[in-house]
């Protein structure tokens, strides 16, 4: 867990990579209840314009979570995280979700971290998540 002592600002976080594939995309619907069919049926997601299957916006932010609660040490050291969903996810593609020390509030014992899920495509960065903003808890 971090602690006001090891915390700077501008300071980047480790990333957290994982490729996206069906199976976790089918039993986070199955979780979640979101059976539609962009996320499960290849025919209806290239009927919508897409080339495939895309995860779920909240999938993606479910791994933007991940992320933030290994930082923090642990999911009940988040106190807010919020995110802008910019681009689809496909699958085979590898998300990294990433971040760095926005400010550091010592009287409340809180830093606040600007993050995303970016993902190489086509020779260049997407930004599936963009202008995500966590507040996690301190140690001492």
């Amino acid at each position: 867990m971090p602690s006001m002592r090891e915390v700077t600002v501008r300071s980047e976080l480790p990333g957290l990579s994982r490729v996206v594939n069906a199976e976790s995309v089918k039993a986070y619907a199955d979780a979640g209840g979101d059976q539609n069919p962009l996320h499960q049926d290849e025919a209806s997601a290239r009927a919508a314009g897409f080339p495939g299957i895309i995860a779920h916006g909240m999938f993606t932010m479910g791994h933007l979570a991940a992320f933030v609660s290994r930082w923090a040490g642990g999911p009940d050291r988040i106190r807010r995280l919020t995110a802008q969903f910019r681009a689809p996810v496909h699958m085979g593609e590898e998300i990294v979700a990433g971040g760095r020390v926005k400010a550091v509030d010592v009287e409340r014992g809180v830093a606040l971290l600007e993050c995303w899920v970016s993902v190489e495509r086509d020779g260049g960065t997407e930004w599936p998540i963009k202008r995500g903003e966590a507040e996690v808890l301190l140690d001492p």
